[in-house]
């Protein structure tokens, strides 16, 4: 994944989950169709924290009840501004292009189903975002996290450099 990812664990933070897609499988087999379910559900915690995972099962319930509990594993801290993303940011995975940039408050989320269920768990209230490419909500929540994760802050700009806040903003 990105250079600065930092997991979170799940201890003291109050998460909500949201369902991104289910998906009915069917295994043919010479007794007949066998039907399971596939889930993809993103959690967060509306400050900055967001996790996506995959959940199969024989029912609908029992496959969210996984995709939750994946998530909750790969949860990921990401950089806010107040209540937008601090820069454009382009990114990829599989098929899925998407492509997000910050916004004027008030905006709201400008965006379609996989990516705002990502925002939304994430706390970014104003963002402009557009995806390009495969709309699989699989790779476009994949492709939307991997965004989020490689944005900076101006805190994390001045730390590599090793400036002070001043002379990132002043040049």
């Amino acid at each position: 994944m990105a250079t600065n990812m930092i997991k979170v664990k799940t201890t003291d933070l109050e998460l909500k989950d949201k369902l991104v897609a289910v998906q009915r499988v069917t295994k043919v087999t010479k007794g007949g169709r066998h039907f399971s379910f596939a889930a993809i559900v993103v959690v967060g915690d509306e400050n900055g924290v967001v996790g996506y995972g995959l959940g199969k099962a024989g029912e609908v319930t029992s496959a969210i009840a996984k995709g939750v509990e994946d998530a909750k594993k790969n949860l990921v801290k990401v950089p806010l501004n107040k209540r937008t993303i601090p820069h454009e940011q382009e990114a990829k995975f599989g098929g899925a292009r998407v492509y997000m940039k910050p916004a004027a408050p008030g905006t709201g989320v400008k965006a379609g189903g996989a990516m705002r269920a990502v925002f939304e768990s994430a706390g970014i209230h104003d963002v402009l975002a557009k995806s390009k490419g495969s709309s699989n909500p699989h790779n476009l929540v994949k492709a939307t996290v991997h965004a989020l994760l490689e944005m900076r802050d101006a805190y994390m700009v001045a730390g590599v450099r090793g400036v002070n806040m001043n002379k990132v903003f002043n040049g």
